[in-house]
């Protein structure tokens, strides 16, 4: 086996990737004792040497990587999300880069490409972004007309609420996720118009209910094509390996019957 191999073999072990998910958790909780001014004040300097190896850990995965995959390293994107959650790091947090001394933080991120069900999960989200989008789009257009409604309505009485085409739908946004809705927005305005409950009940049964529902469902069924799809790469896979054993079971076969003849 070449060197490359033997590396390859390494980098891709479970016990490996196990390890370097328990780094990335053990970091995410130094990272989050720094926040501490005491537990910095005690153990400042011992926090900053463990950053200092765990990074250097991931930086010598990430090179692993790089040397095993070469070209096939830039192919994937999960890849490319860890080396620039690396790379972020190793930036000087100086001066006017140290802002990205805060952004260290997000190595945790790493767990989604380190854990397989954490990538699937994502993988489903990008697949339902064009769904998604028509929903967004759907849920503007609608917020948008009832907040030109609403302003026509009720502006002159609670400009707080309704002054402008962005206090409504800053409004109406609260009234949809159901925050104070009733007490804090609805039925003052119910006091001076006693029949506005004709418009905000419909409007919270299509935005709080309806359309929400269709973002669920939208996601639910991009993980199942994207658990449908994993089963048939499985499904692939293994009906690749029985074509292999056959033609192995085939060859010794041949074998066998060439040996007889030759005895």
């Amino acid at each position: 086996m070449s060197f490359r191999n033997r590396i390859r073999v390494f980098v891709e072990a479970p016990r490996v990737q196990n390890f370097i998910t328990a780094l990335i958790v053990f970091n995410a909780i130094t990272l989050g004792l720094e926040t501490s001014p005491d537990i910095r004040a005690r153990m400042g300097e011992i926090l900053s040497m463990i950053d200092r190896v765990v990074l250097s850990v991931f930086v010598v995965e990430i090179t692993a990587k790089i040397f095993v995959y070469r070209r096939d390293f830039v192919r994937d994107g999960w890849n490319i999300f860890d080396f620039i959650v690396v790379g972020i790091a190793l930036v000087p947090a100086a001066g006017p880069l140290y802002i990205l001394r805060a952004l260290r933080i997000l190595r945790v991120l790493r767990l989604i490409s380190v854990v397989p069900q954490m990538r699937r999960v994502v993988q489903a989200l990008i697949t339902a972004v064009p769904g998604l989008l028509s929903i967004v789009a759907l849920i503007a257009l609608i917020f948008y007309v009832s907040a030109v409604l609403t302003t026509n309505l009720f502006a002159a009485d609670f400009p707080e609420w309704f002054g402008t085409i962005g206090a409504s739908m800053y409004s109406l946004f609260q009234i949809m996720t159901l925050e104070s809705w009733s007490m804090g927005i609805v039925r003052p305005v119910m006091k001076v118009f006693p029949y506005a409950w004709v418009f905000f009940v419909p409007f919270i049964m299509v935005t709080s209910f309806a359309v929400i529902n269709l973002f669920i469902g939208v996601i639910v069924d991009a993980m199942q094509t994207v658990q449908a799809d994993l089963v048939e790469e499985v499904h692939a896979d293994a009906r690749h390996i029985e074509e292999k054993l056959d033609s192995v079971e085939k060859e010794l076969a041949e074998l066998r019957r060439a040996l007889r003849d030759r005895g």
